[in-house]
């Protein structure tokens, strides 16, 4: 029976980032990441639509995308390392939120001044403002927009994941194919888990780092988890009159909206949005029609003309209690730590998350960022801590 320090429990750009991290802190540190499918053709990692943002409405989340934003710009420097991933293309469009109530006007600033406390650029505008500075919009609705300028944008998935993956292989990390099948538990602690090949790896610690299937890693040590996939069809259109290279990520009330390629981007939160399968990536094609397009053109009138030409089905490790991410060590199992539930933007989170897990693992204690709010313990409360700026 092979013996690890640590074993984690899926393959993407969680787990990737916490083995890097583990075995760049601890040279040498026994470390195993098992991955059911290395080519993450389903993976959320690699079906995001790869962005990051500093505007969120939780102090914790911004200071984790204060160091993503960081991590991912100087991407080689970050890794200390050539991996052949050089550059991560991050193009900084930002994003820009509007809002058409008075209510929702007054939470915007409110939480671009706790952004801006922490390092944010986010501004306010108003619809003239927003009107100046994007002028194929149409504002008149609005009653006001927060947008950041700078430290906002979108990146290369992939490249993420993969110089991660590379740099954690070059320390020694090591990369198996196979699925865990059970948790092997003595008391309050995990000794060990089981593989889908027969196999069994004893081991000091877990980091359960398995997306939309975490909650199922949670039952086989008899526990369980607020974590469910949730179906995103995403699409991407062609609008022959709306050409904007500058365009940031709009997000309006009932879709979202971005530049890609000369093309766009857009999805929406289903209609009917619950639970789905794990394996179900059926797209749910009649969105763009029953629930973007007529919104979309309403805000911008050079959407007239639109031609869906392709789409794709990503899943969000959604949390139900609070949208938030769930981190750490269980309270039950002194060596179970989970890094789930991130509800869409885990893709962002990853640098900082996996710094956090390893530095947990290896002190017994958050250090560079104080996580604990987004720790176990509020979710077995049923205590939600939540993030109000989910997209």
């Amino acid at each position: 029976m092979a013996v690890r320090d640590v074993v984690v429990v899926g393959g993407a750009v969680m787990g990737a980032s916490a083995a890097w991290w583990l075995t760049r802190m601890q040279p040498g540190l026994r470390v195993t990441v098992v991955e059911r499918d290395p080519t993450f053709a389903r993976a959320a990692t690699a079906l995001s639509v790869a962005s990051i943002r500093q505007q969120f409405t939780t102090a914790v989340n911004v200071a984790i995308s204060r160091f993503g934003i960081g991590f991912i710009r100087d991407f080689q420097a970050s890794l200390g390392v050539d991996v052949g991933v050089a550059s991560l293309g991050l193009k900084e469009n930002g994003y820009l939120f509007l809002t058409g109530s008075a209510t929702g006007a007054a939470l915007m600033a409110e939480v671009a001044a706790m952004q801006r406390s922490l390092g944010a650029a986010t501004e306010v505008l108003t619809p003239d403002a927003i009107k100046a500075r994007f002028p194929w919009l149409e504002v008149g609705d609005l009653v006001a927009g927060s947008f950041g300028p700078r430290d906002e944008g979108w990146f290369d998935n992939m490249g993420l994941l993969a110089g991660l993956r590379a740099a954690a292989k070059a320390q020694g990390a090591e990369f198996l194919r196979d699925a865990v099948t059970g948790l092997v538990r003595e008391d309050d602690h995990l000794v060990a888990v089981d593989l889908a090949s027969g196999g069994r790896i004893a081991c000091g610690a877990v980091v359960n780092a398995a997306g939309t299937r975490a909650a199922a890693v949670m039952a086989m040590a008899g526990l369980t988890l607020p974590v469910e996939p949730r179906k995103r069809t995403v699409f991407v259109i062609d609008a022959p009159n709306a050409r904007h290279a500058d365009a940031p990520l709009l997000v309006d009330a009932g879709f979202y909206l971005r530049p890609e390629h000369g093309h766009w981007i857009t999805a929406t939160v289903p209609a009917d949005d619950g639970p789905c399968d794990a394996d179900d990536f059926e797209p749910d094609l009649h969105i763009f029609e029953d629930q973007i397009w007529e919104q979309l053109f309403a805000r911008a009138p050079g959407f007239d003309a639109v031609k869906v030409i392709r789409h794709w089905v990503g899943h969000y490790d959604y949390n139900t209690l609070d949208q938030n991410a769930i981190l750490g060590p269980h309270p039950a199992l002194a060596n179970l730590y989970l890094m789930n539930g991130f509800s869409g933007h885990g893709l962002q989170q990853a640098p900082a998350v996996g710094r956090g897990i390893a530095e947990h693992i290896l002190t017994g204690g958050w250090q560079s960022l104080d996580l604990s709010d987004l720790g176990v313990e509020r979710v077995l409360a049923g205590r939600a801590f939540r993030e109000r700026a989910v997209v």
